[in-house]
């Protein structure tokens, strides 16, 4: 499944690249489930990014490895694969684009995810895409 969510900040491209960082990374985190970041390399080839979502009764780790990061006259990019993932989720593919828009620039999510099995992919959708809604105001409140 794939969802796609831009948000409209008011930096050009290259500083919002910058602000793409570990304090960043912890702004974003939704309320529920906790999440405690146990590991941030960065956004380079390579790095990696480990969590533990705190479920109250459980908790799950969930790594992502860094597989593609470009930086173009009118763009940059980096994409995190998941390599240890929650239990509800059997793969992860997450693209964040920073798209030169004259002196703005568009955040822009891209994920494709899915569940172990069909059903458990269409319900974690709602879920997921909230997750990620939760980012835009504070995308524009960081990079106003």
């Amino acid at each position: 499944m794939k969802i796609n969510l831009s948000t409209q900040v008011n930096q050009d491209y290259l500083s919002v690249k910058n602000g793409f960082d570990e304090t960043l990374f912890s702004k974003l985190s939704p309320p529920f489930p906790p999440v405690k970041l146990a590991r941030f390399d960065g956004s380079k080839v390579g790095d990696l990014v480990s969590l533990e979502l705190d479920f109250l009764l459980f908790k799950q780790q969930w790594t992502s490895e860094i597989s593609e990061s470009q930086t173009t006259a009118t763009e940059y990019y980096f994409v995190d694969i998941g390599t240890q993932l929650p239990f509800f989720l059997k793969k992860w593919r997450h693209k964040h684009r920073i798209i030169k828009e004259g002196n703005n620039s568009i955040i822009r999510d891209e994920i494709e995810f899915s569940a172990p099995f069909g059903l458990a992919t269409v319900l974690l959708y709602p879920a997921i895409y909230l997750q990620f809604l939760y980012r835009k105001p504070i995308y524009k409140k960081i990079f106003a």
